[in-house]
């Protein structure tokens, strides 16, 4: 809630919505959630959100790994550079394994360290078709939106009133 009480000063909870959605860890799941809290209906909430994680999709698939590699050669960045591709290759199992399936459930089930940030991240560094890549992508945002939605407008709707 920290974004929006501190950006909220400076722009609309639309914006806080929209740029919350753009941030890693935090994506649509989080936009969603915040959306709720900001009490913006959710028919302006969920465009704003997939909207807002998509944008940074393209530039992970096709800008990491090189991004990653000059990264590596500054001094003290280079650790935390490969332990994030670690981290990553970590959770690439089943992504590996299913490709694009693995990689729409990857992106599409919400919880902690999946994603789409973190799916492409995976997905450059498997070196997936960028196509292929996109469309599983954008087929787990549509299933997180489902879950977030229901989670966020339905659940936490009930206990917040």
């Amino acid at each position: 809630m920290w974004f929006a009480e501190t950006l909220g000063k400076y722009v609309s909870g639309e914006f806080v919505v929209f740029f919350i959605s753009m941030i890693p860890l935090l994506e649509l799941r989080g936009g969603l959630i915040v959306a709720k809290l900001l009490q913006i209906s959710i028919l302006k909430a969920i465009p704003l959100c997939i909207i807002g994680n998509i944008i940074p999709i393209p530039f992970i698939l096709l800008f990491i790994r090189q991004i990653f590699k000059w990264l590596k050669k500054v001094p003290g960045i280079s650790k935390l550079i490969y332990k994030i591709e670690d981290r990553a290759m970590g959770k690439s199992d089943k992504i590996e394994q299913y490709e694009f399936w693995g990689l729409v459930l990857f992106v599409g089930i919400p919880l902690p360290g999946t994603g789409a940030w973190t799916g492409s991240l995976i997905a450059a560094l498997l070196e997936i078709d960028f196509k292929k890549a996109v469309l599983a992508e954008l087929l787990g945002i549509a299933i997180a939106t489902i879950i977030m939605s229901f989670v966020s407008y339905g659940l936490l709707g009930v206990i917040l009133g």
